[in-house]
């Protein structure tokens, strides 16, 4: 089946009881039972929920998985996915990632005993060099956050394969539209599905996809013994977003591209991160495992100015400035005292989070007024 029609039918039935098209949003925390322990599927809606089950479903379909979780957030479901590991375990994962990812394994994960080991991974080489007896799991962001660096999934694979880890991808960026992790070797991949998934900046949702039965077992059991699920509501608003993902993408993809070339050739600009311009450092990996480019970008003010990028920021008007991405909006960030403030100035300094840098979640209203706008701020500075 085409992507363009899984996302709307992949893993998908008709309501048997009705014959509704879309799935109900079964409001209920506790189901009948027959015979104590006899039930139709369902007993407790931590456990399992209709609606829930129909949109783990569709993440599974769209992924090329085989079993679907969703949760309550992007960082409950990799908090979960790091319950996997024991006390003395190590991670390797890249350096430049989404600043709550970061303060969830150094502030939480590591004081029960797991080490991470945070590397470049632009040159997939770089790893062996921090694999040793310890070693568990390899954690790839790509395209990353904010940086917009790209991971060759199939060489960390590979790496993982050849070493017996586990190979984690987040996926939140590139989306399954442009991206399957499962078929390029990861074991897990991981969503913030409040992003591009759910796609209107309504809902809060994290999602993972295995295609292991053994590996889904183990993270059904922490999902439900942890209990960080979706409610109904959200589960049926993430499905709903699902159904449009490819021709949002499209749009995304397009209008990043025409932002990404506008903001390359203005003066005041001095780098421009997007893994569409031939001159990015991994370009042809981009080109390889991804379909298109995406609709993110970050890019900095010449000379470095913290004043600048802020007095942008302020006076953009259809990009709003706000947390997040991937919604059907414009947005901008700051992310050295946004997204990623939680990371120390100097660690996050290190990956090019400087002062002056801005990122950029495009939308899918006009270009034309996107670039527009950009232009009347950037006139300001």
């Amino acid at each position: 089946m085409d992507f363009n029609t899984k996302v709307i039918h992949g893993g998908q039935q008709h309501d048997p009881s009705t014959g509704a098209v879309m799935p109900p949003i079964y409001q209920t925390s506790t189901y009948a039972q027959s015979s104590p322990g006899s039930h139709k599927g369902y007993e407790y809606s931590r456990t399992a929920n209709p609606t829930r089950t129909a949109l783990e479903n569709a993440l599974a379909s769209i992924e090329n998985g085989n079993y679907g979780l969703a949760f309550g957030s992007g960082l409950a479901a990799i908090d979960a996915v790091i319950k996997l590991l024991n006390p003395g375990d190590e991670v390797i994962s890249t350096n430049d990632l989404y600043g709550g990812t970061y303060r969830l394994f150094t502030k939480v994960f590591e004081n029960f005993g797991i080490k991470f080991h945070f590397i470049g991974m632009d040159n997939t080489n770089n790893i062996e060099k921090y694999i040793n007896d310890k070693t568990k799991m390899i954690w790839v962001e790509t395209p990353t956050n904010p940086m917009l660096n790209i991971i060759d999934i199939e060489a960390s694979a590979n790496i993982a394969r050849k070493h017996h880890l586990r190979l984690v991808v987040d996926n939140t960026f590139a989306t399954p539209y442009l991206q399957l992790p499962l078929d390029l070797g990861a074991d897990i991949v991981m969503h913030s599905a409040t992003k591009y998934l759910g796609g209107h900046s309504d809902v809060v949702m994290g999602a993972l996809i295995v295609k292991d039965k053994n590996l889904a077992d183990k993270l059904y059991f922490i999902q439900n013994a942890s209990g960080a699920i979706c409610g109904p509501m959200d589960s049926f608003l993430v499905l709903r977003g699902i159904k449009t993902l490819h021709i949002r993408m499209q749009r995304h993809c397009e209008n990043g591209k025409a932002v990404a070339e506008y903001l390359e050739s203005h003066p005041k600009i001095d780098k421009v991160y997007w893994p569409g311009f031939e001159n990015h450092p991994n370009h042809e990996i981009a080109k390889k495992q991804m379909k298109d480019f995406g609709g993110m970008l970050s890019f900095t003010i010449k000379g470095n100015s913290y004043d600048k990028a802020i007095k942008v920021l302020e006076n953009l008007k259809v990009f709003t400035l706000a947390e997040s991405l991937g919604g059907v909006e414009s947005l901008s960030g700051h992310p050295a005292s946004m997204t990623h403030a939680s990371i120390p100035k100097e660690e996050r300094e290190k990956t090019g989070v400087i002062d002056s840098l801005i990122r950029l979640s495009v939308g899918i209203e006009s270009k034309k007024d996107l670039i527009k706008d950009l232009e009347k701020a950037l006139q300001l500075i």
